[in-house]
């Protein structure tokens, strides 16, 4: 990382930080020093953020799809812009590296999420066009549109939202997350320099603003990223306002790795499937069930690369691991790991923090050897340790992948490509993949089911989901003879 993009990034945060002695202190993931201090704003600040966005809305729906895309594209650009600078905040602050698919990755995508949702064209669906009726089911603004983002891919999950509730002509109000706020409030101020006054409006605040925001009387719609218990509360809260909600919660994605599969090809997928962001992805595969016919040749491929895979400080550029981003967060990780120990389970490799790189660090970490009713395996761990379960039947792996009361996403990998399409079909999840774990695209709907939360993001069904539809109905050809 250049000291020019440092020096930018230190513009940036100086945009949008608290004024000396007030604020909150966000810490370097990595080395725990204070980057800077993110603004605490109140209930009433919220509340004074949803006026300004409902007053702000029905122009800013008014300007039309057209001129609403060209300025989701200035947007982009204005990130492009700012791509290095917004990449050495992230990766201080959430900790993951600039290289690998971490934060250059991640600002790639906030750019190409934008301009995908100012292409995707929203037609009106003629339902009836007969000699006595038409009738259209039109798309409109749903409102102001309420934005609770995670601390993982704080700025990537951020434009997910904000995007299409843009496009659709809402006006947004954002919470990111208390542990990465300083990112998605640079991510935000640097957008505003291009959009419309109120139409984005970032709200940095504790649980008691969040709270606020999913429940106020004024906000339309909710999207929120983040651990299904939140989710409960959201949609506790919902009732009182009727908000129309879209859930994205937990995980504990299942891969299936069937028998005769060629495990040198999928080695590095695999791998990458659940250690992205150091395993800290709602849609990495958490539990891995392989059979008997290649269990230890993809034990050993997987230790070895995970023994071989540079972990370190972000800003390094040879690393493409970081520390877990939170102290919750690790210990968990510890807790899980230990609990597996104590039942016998086999550590391969990794299975300790990694103390001299920094306190928030933990090996990646392969546990082989486990029974399916582990902790590591039954709970969602979010880091980088990954349990592999052995299994004879491949009915019995879809049944005990399929057991847990969540389905995200999933994967199968197979050399055969008919028998892992068939599979595929069996797994209980919103995403399928084969012989991959996690790729996402903007064009691609996705969503989860059982526990995992509910409605679409991305493509059309995205846009739809951040509308409100109305029917319009009238005489038909004969009519208007």
């Amino acid at each position: 990382m250049s000291e020019s993009a440092a020096s930018a990034a230190t513009v940036l945060l100086d945009r949008i930080q608290a004024p000396e002695g007030a604020g909150r202190d966000i810490p370097d993931a990595a080395t725990r020093d204070v980057i800077g201090r993110a603004p605490e704003h109140s209930v009433a600040d919220l509340d004074d953020a949803i006026v300004r966005a409902r007053a702000a809305q029905p122009c800013w729906e008014s300007l039309g799809h057209a001129k609403r895309s060209e300025l989701l594209i200035a947007a982009a650009d204005a990130i492009d812009a700012n791509a290095e600078a917004l990449a050495h905040l992230l990766s201080r602050e959430q900790g993951k590296p600039l290289n690998g698919p971490n934060a250059r990755f991640e600002l790639g995508a906030c750019s190409a999420w934008l301009r995908t949702n100012a292409a995707i064209p929203i037609e009106s669906q003629v339902l009836v066009d007969d000699e006595t009726l038409h009738a259209e089911l039109i798309y409109k603004a749903a409102g102001v549109v309420g934005a609770i983002g995670p601390w993982n891919w704080p700025l990537m999950i951020t434009i997910w939202q904000i995007g299409p509730s843009l496009r659709m002509g809402n006006t947004v109000v954002a919470k990111p997350s208390e542990y990465t706020p300083l990112s998605v409030l640079a991510m935000l101020a640097v957008m505003n320099d291009v959009l419309p006054a109120a139409v984005l409006i970032g709200v940095s605040g504790d649980r008691e603003v969040g709270a606020r925001l999913a429940s106020h009387p004024d906000i339309d719609k909710i999207m929120f990223t983040g651990s299904t218990a939140t989710g409960r509360r959201i949609i506790e809260s919902s009732a009182g306002n009727l908000a129309r909600l879209t859930l994205e919660l937990g995980g504990n994605d299942a891969g299936i790795v069937l028998p005769g599969t060629e495990v040198s090809a999928i080695a590095q997928d695999l791998f990458w499937g659940a250690f992205i962001n150091t395993g800290q992805t709602c849609a990495a595969m958490k539990r891995l069930y392989v059979h008997d016919s290649v269990y230890d040749e993809v034990v050993d491929a997987l230790a070895e690369i995970a023994a071989s895979v540079p972990m370190g400080n972000g800003l390094d550029e040879d690393n493409v691991l970081g520390p877990l981003q939170n102290r919750a967060q690790f210990d968990i990780v510890s807790r899980l790991v230990e609990d597996a120990k104590s039942r016998g389970a086999r550590v391969v490799t990794g299975g300790e923090a990694a103390s001299e790189l920094g306190e928030l660090f933990y090996r990646p970490t392969i546990v082989a050897d486990i029974d399916n009713d582990a902790a590591l395996v039954q709970e969602e761990q979010f880091g980088p340790a990954l349990p592999v379960i052995r299994y004879s039947d491949v009915d019995e792996a879809f049944a005990l992948a399929n057991s847990v009361d969540v389905g995200l996403g999933a994967s199968v990998w197979s050399s055969d490509p008919d028998a892992a399409r068939e599979a595929a079909t069996r797994m209980e999840s919103g995403t399928v993949w084969i012989n991959s774990h996690g790729g996402l695209h903007p064009m691609v709907p996705f969503g989860g089911v059982k526990s995992s939360g509910y409605g679409l993001e991305f493509g059309v069904e995205g846009l739809k989901s951040v509308a409100v539809t109305q029917v319009v109905s009238g005489p038909g050809r004969k009519g208007q003879a």
